[in-house]
């Protein structure tokens, strides 16, 4: 095996891992709750929504963390590297305070915005406003993951994640059905678990950092320019987060647009879809992460020669990731929907759709890690621009397909073609040429 593919394996195993385990904190919430009753349930759901929307919006600090940090230690100024993820430990502070402090005192609105019941909107403010808390925890460990992922290192988030999810559950079980002293909270105590397992989590990454900055000499104070600088150079991330989340908005919207007869079959067959492309997702974003890391390390060497070989790497490995998670998803397709539900009519519709799915898997492979190649470039600009084009090509086709009746195999052909598509064109555009390979530790030339 070549050194270069024992490298993207070594940063992109642990991350495919951690990846996975950041789900599970609302996963075993849902396991957990969903014992107390029907409606506790459907607010843990609602309220779930409104808090993946919030932290979902500042992947961003994960993001510009890596690419920064892993510029400078790419030439050579590892002090630097750690001041730049400090400033972005102190951003993720801020932001989370105000987050923190609007969902508190907003979440009763939040959640009746949903149109639920008085009593499952209930549940939700009571497990929201207590989540909440958990809100700068969660921000803080994206901007630390980021930090140690410019440094190269994918193992420590991993491990913060596997323990902080088993801690996690021992809370929830103690703190929701009671144990001894302790009293049954129900659903308050499964948020409380929740945020207390975020807060350890969280203390940990911050002084895995603080501990490498120690150690190099970098100032652990908050800077006002180097906070303000990571703020700006954050916008084109959270433009294109905001395009990709409204494009997959968009898609839910057609498939209740497009269907008039077996609307349930249709609705419960796209969660389940979208569920299995979201963990597809999270197996080639894993590359996307060494992607990420690699690119600005070698754009902070200044040596653009070994951008381009890594990228080309890179995109051969997206690409015949693909080709395996394709083929794994169209042969498992006529028995996987039987894990999900037992209705016969939803595991008969999802086989084709997964067949779309496992079709548009090489060249998810390839827009995931062209993805990541520029985020690691810090190119955040042109993937806002990127995000608008793909949005604005995406949505009237997939819209007009779901008004004539398509139906949900064909609204699927769309997302998979025209979304994916156009992501692909934009990026392969990008990459083909230089302007994104901005050598040395700035991105400004």
């Amino acid at each position: 095996m070549r050194p270069t593919d024992r490298e993207i394996l070594r940063l992109a195993v642990p991350a495919f891992f951690a990846l996975i385990a950041e789900p599970l904190y609302l996963l075993s919430d849902s396991a957990i709750v969903g014992h107390l009753g029907t409606e506790e349930l459907a607010g843990l759901g609602i309220a779930g929504v409104v808090l993946q929307t919030i932290v979902g919006l500042c992947v961003f600090l994960a993001y510009g963390t890596t690419a920064s940090v892993a510029r400078h230690l790419g030439a050579g100024d590892l002090r630097r590297a750690l001041t730049q993820g400090v400033d972005g430990v102190w951003l993720a502070v801020l932001l989370g305070a105000v987050a923190t402090v609007l969902g508190v005192a907003f979440s009763g609105p939040l959640v009746r915005a949903f149109g639920v019941s008085e009593t499952v909107a209930g549940y939700a403010e009571d497990y929201l406003r207590v989540a909440m808390f958990g809100v700068t925890p969660l921000l803080v460990m994206l901007a630390t993951t980021g930090v140690l992922r410019g440094l190269q290192d994918t193992r420590t988030p991993l491990y913060v994640a596997v323990v902080g999810n088993l801690v996690n559950v021992g809370l929830n079980l103690v703190l929701v059905f009671g144990l001894g002293p302790v009293p049954a909270l129900g659903i308050v105590g499964a948020a409380l678990g929740s945020v207390l397992a975020q807060v350890g989590s969280a203390a940990v990454m911050v002084a895995v950092v603080v501990r490498a900055a120690r150690r190099e000499g970098a100032s652990l104070a908050p800077d006002r320019a180097g906070i303000r600088a990571a703020a700006r150079a954050s916008v084109g991330l959270v433009i294109r987060t905001l395009t990709l989340r409204a494009s997959l908005l968009v898609l839910t919207y057609a498939v209740a647009l497009g269907v008039v007869d077996e609307a349930s079959t249709s609705v419960a067959t796209h969660q389940v879809a979208m569920t299995l492309w979201t963990f597809l997702a999270f197996a080639l974003d894993a590359i996307a992460i060494a992607a990420q890391a690699l690119t600005g390390r070698a754009l902070g060497a200044g040596d653009l020669a070994l951008t381009r070989r890594l990228t080309q790497r890179m995109i051969a490995w997206g690409l015949w990731s693909g080709v395996v998670t394709g083929l794994l998803v169209a042969a498992v397709s006529p028995w996987i929907g039987a894990l999900f539900t037992p209705d016969t009519d939803v595991r008969a519709l999802l086989v084709p759709v997964l067949l779309v799915i496992a079709l548009g898997q090489p060249l998810a492979g390839v827009v995931f890690v062209l993805d990541g190649v520029l985020i690691g470039a810090g190119d955040g600009d042109y993937l806002a621009r990127a995000g608008v084009v793909t949005l604005v090509a995406f949505a009237p086709v997939v819209l007009l397909v779901a008004a004539a009746g398509g139906g949900l195999v064909w609204i699927w052909v769309v997302f998979v073609t025209v979304f994916m598509g156009a992501r692909g064109v934009v990026l392969v555009h990008r990459a083909r040429h230089d302007a994104w390979m901005v050598a040395g530790a700035s991105t400004v030339r």
